[in-house]
């Protein structure tokens, strides 16, 4: 494995599976994954069709800010992260269960 490989791999941080990314999967062949923050469109296509040998039609990312929260007496934050929609193209999909 090269080390651009690598560094793809580990753009993906985790999927994301929620209700409402179960939805995006159902009606409109969407994945959502947590990634770097740092990485780029295309790092993220190139990533996920190195991981799961598929073919990427179009990413969306956007920043989630994170919340301030209460410990105790004390305020915290905690940290912001990206998130990114990956629509692949029709035939193709992903087993997250399996992956």
């Amino acid at each position: 494995m090269s080390m651009q490989n690598i560094k793809l791999a580990s753009i993906i941080q985790a999927p994301i599976i929620s209700e409402k990314s179960t939805n995006a999967a159902d009606q409109s062949n969407q994945f959502v994954f947590k990634v770097q923050k740092s990485a780029t469109k295309l790092q993220i296509k190139n990533a996920v069709e190195l991981m799961f040998n598929v073919e990427v039609d179009s990413v969306r990312v956007l920043n989630v800010k994170g919340k301030i929260k209460r410990f105790g007496r004390s305020l915290g934050k905690r940290s912001d992260w990206k998130k990114a929609y990956v629509k692949l193209q029709s035939g193709h999909s992903i087993e997250l269960a399996t992956a």
